[in-house]
C-alpha cells in the first residue's frame, strides 16, 4: 500500500466499486488511488459513465465501496455502519447538488437552518449563524423567500449556504452549475472558489464543463472507472 501524505484530508487506496446487474458484475471504479489535501479544490472530469459521480458519492459517504479504503480525516469511512455513516455525513460533509434539493415549503432561512436542528446550538446561536452564512453568499435580503420565489442562481446560493452551515470538513458538489445559464454559473463558481481561497474549504466537484473545472486547483480525469493522468 502507498504511503499516505500527512497533509491528505482524503486518502483513497485500491478503491473499487461494482454493481450486480442480473448475473453480470459491472465494474464502475477499478483500483483508484487518490489523495485530496486539506484546502484543495479538485474537479473530477470524464465522459458520461466514467464513474465520477460514483467516486464523489463514495467520498461523501453516500455509497459504500466494493473494496479498498477511503480515509477522511483519518477515519476509514468504508468500515462504518449505515448509522455511523449517517452521523459522520451530518458532521463532516456539505452537499451542493445540481438541482439544489431545497425544501419547497421552507424559506431560504429555514432551509439553511435545517442541518443545525439536531445540534446543541441554541435558537439564538442557530439564527445568528444562518444570518451570517446567508450574508456570506449575498442573500441577506432573501432570507424569508421560498424557493419558488428565487431564481436558479439564488436557489443554488441557498444550497451553498446550507452546505456551509455546519462548518463541514469537506464540501462535495455534483454538477453545481449544470442547471444554470452561463452568466449565473460563472457567479456560482466564483463563490465556490471564494469558499476555497478565503475560508480554506476542501472541495471535490464533479463537472463535465472545462470552464467550471478551470476554477479548481487540480483536475482529476476518469476514463471507464480508471484514473487517467
Amino acid at each position: 500500500m502507498n504511503d499516505v501524505p500527512s497533509a491528505a484530508l482524503v486518502a483513497i487506496r485500491n478503491l473499487s466499486k461494482s454493481y450486480i446487474r442480473g448475473d453480470q458484475l459491472i465494474p464502475v471504479l477499478v483500483d483508484i488511488d487518490l489523495d485530496v489535501a486539506a484546502g484543495d479544490f479538485i474537479a473530477l472530469m470524464g465522459p458520461s459513465g466514467s464513474g465520477k459521480s460514483t467516486l464523489l458519492n463514495l467520498i461523501a459517504g453516500i455509497d459504500k465501496p466494493t473494496g479498498g479504503e477511503i480515509r477522511v480525516a483519518g477515519v476509514d469511512i468504508a468500515q462504518l455502519t449505515d448509522g455511523e455513516l449517517a452521523a459522520w455525513r451530518a458532521m463532516h460533509v456539505g452537499f451542493i447538488f445540481q438541482f439544489y434539493n431545497l425544501m419547497p415549503v421552507l424559506t431560504a432561512f429555514q432551509n439553511v437552518e435545517l442541518p443545525l436542528q439536531l445540534t446543541s446550538l441554541s435558537r439564538r446561536e442557530r439564527h445568528e449563524r444562518v444570518a451570517n452564512t446567508l450574508a456570506l453568499v449575498g442573500l441577506s435580503d432573501r432570507m424569508e423567500h421560498y424557493p419558488n420565489e428565487l431564481s436558479g442562481g439564488q436557489q443554488q446560493r441557498v444550497a451553498i449556504a446550507r452546505a456551509l452551515i455546519a462548518d463541514p470538513t469537506l464540501i462535495v458538489a455534483d454538477e453545481p452549475t449544470g442547471d444554470l445559464d452561463r452568466t449565473t454559473a460563472a457567479e456560482i463558481l466564483d463563490l465556490v472558489g471564494r469558499l476555497n481561497r478565503e475560508l480554506g474549504k476542501t472541495i471535490v466537484m464533479v463537472t463535465h464543463d472545462p470552464k467550471a473545472a478551470s476554477h479548481a486547483r487540480r483536475l482529476v480525469h476518469l476514463e471507464k472507472g480508471v484514473l487517467v493522468d
